[in-house]
């Protein structure tokens, strides 16, 4: 009883360890997305004093 016990908290903690591990890896991931997003955006040119956008071009 006392190893089945043991063994559920281990593998509790394990569990947890990994879902930790998965949502850093995560944001992480979306930070770096975030970043090129950003430089892909600053890459665009500046808008026109255009009134109307050509969606067809």
């Amino acid at each position: 009883m006392g190893t089945s016990i043991a063994s559920a908290s281990m593998s509790a903690s394990a569990a947890s360890l990994q879902l930790d591990y998965a949502l850093a890896m995560t944001k992480k991931a979306m930070d770096t997305q975030e970043t090129l997003a950003q430089g892909v955006l600053n890459m665009l040119p500046a808008p026109s004093d255009a009134k109307y956008i050509d969606v067809y071009a």
